[in-house]
C-alpha cells in the first residue's frame, strides 16, 4: 500500500518548484524599488552589465517566473566595480563563490552578479554586453542578456537539483530558431556534446519544430557525433564532474578519475576578489 506521508511530502516539495506560464508576478514595491535603484544606480555610474534570470527568460520565451533575485552577467572587472558601487549604497556584499558569484543584499531581496558558470566552461566578456537586447524594466533602461547568451549560460545547469533544459527548448522555441548558430558553435567550443544534447532534448520535446534548428547544424553535430563514437578517443578525460560534481563524485573520489570541475575552476582568472568591509554608518 502507498505510503501515504511520502506522497504529501513528494506533492509539498512540488509545490516549490516554478511553474512556467504566461502570468506576471506581482513584484511588492519594495522589491520593485530595490530593483530599480540597482538598476538605475549601477546605469548612472556606468558599470556595464545585463539582465538575466528570469526577466531575460520572459523577454525570450513570454514564461513568467516570480523571483526575489536580480540576476546581472557582467565581467569579473565589471562586477568588482559593481559591488563597490552597491557597497556604498548600503548593500551587503559578498562574494559566494570568486569563480562565478557575487552577491548584494538588502533586507529579504537579491542581487546576483554573475560572471560565467560554477563550472568555470563558460566565462561572461564583453561580447555578452555588446550582443544584449535593449529593453527596459521597473521604468529603467537597461540591456537584456541575448537568447544566444541566455542558452549558453544554461547549457551547464544540469545539476540534479536544477535542470534548466526546459529554459533552453523554451528559447529555441520562443525565437522560432532565429539564433547566431554559428556563434552557439564557436562559444560552446570543446563542449559541443552539452549543445547537442539540449537540442536533442528540444526534438523530443518538440517534434514538429525540427527545422528551427537549421539543417545545417543538425548535419554537423549529428557528424562530430557520429564521428566520436565510431573513433573514440582513448586518451580523453572523464567529464562527468562539469556536468554534477556530486553526483559524479564517486568517479573522482574513489574510481580516481581527473576532476574536470576542480580543473576549470582553478584555471579561470580572473576571479572575484573579497571579503568586503561594510560602508560606515
Amino acid at each position: 500500500m502507498p505510503n501515504a506521508g511520502n506522497h504529501e511530502k513528494t506533492s509539498q516539495e512540488q509545490k516549490l518548484l516554478p511553474v512556467s506560464s504566461s502570468s506576471p508576478p506581482q513584484f511588492p514595491p519594495d522589491q520593485e524599488a530595490l530593483f530599480r535603484e540597482v538598476l538605475q544606480l549601477l546605469a548612472d555610474q556606468k558599470v556595464p552589465f545585463v539582465v538575466s534570470g528570469a526577466f531575460a527568460l520572459q523577454k525570450h520565451t513570454g514564461i513568467y517566473r516570480d523571483t526575489k533575485d536580480l540576476d546581472l552577467f557582467l565581467s569579473t572587472e565589471d562586477a568588482q566595480r559593481a559591488v563597490d558601487v552597491l557597497r556604498q549604497d548600503g548593500f551587503h556584499c559578498e562574494v559566494s563563490d570568486p569563480v562565478w558569484l557575487a552577491k548584494a543584499q538588502r533586507g529579504e531581496f537579491f542581487v546576483d552578479l554573475i560572471t560565467g558558470m560554477s563550472n568555470g566552461v563558460i566565462t561572461v566578456d564583453q561580447s555578452w554586453i555588446d550582443r544584449s537586447t535593449p529593453s527596459e524594466l521597473f521604468g529603467v533602461p537597461v540591456r537584456v542578456l541575448g537568447p544566444e547568451e541566455l542558452i549558453l549560460s544554461k547549457l551547464f545547469v544540469t545539476r540534479r537539483e536544477r535542470f534548466d533544459g526546459a529554459d533552453i527548448a523554451h528559447v529555441i522555441y520562443g525565437t522560432h530558431g532565429q539564433l547566431d548558430w554559428n556563434w552557439l558553435l564557436e562559444s560552446v567550443g570543446d563542449h559541443w556534446e552539452v549543445l547537442y544534447w539540449s537540442l536533442v532534448l528540444f526534438h523530443f520535446a518538440y517534434p514538429a519544430k525540427a527545422d528551427y534548428v537549421p539543417s545545417r547544424i543538425w548535419e554537423d553535430l549529428n557528424h562530430r557525433f557520429m564521428t566520436a563514437v565510431r573513433n573514440p578517443d582513448r586518451n580523453a578525460p572523464f567529464r562527468g564532474s562539469l556536468i554534477d560534481p556530486l553526483m559524479f563524485a564517486i568517479d573522482v573520489d574513489e574510481w580516481g578519475m581527473p576532476d574536470m570541475n576542480q580543473h576549470y575552476r582553478e584555471r579561470r582568472q580572473p576571479k572575484l576578489m573579497g571579503p568586503f568591509e561594510e560602508p560606515a554608518a
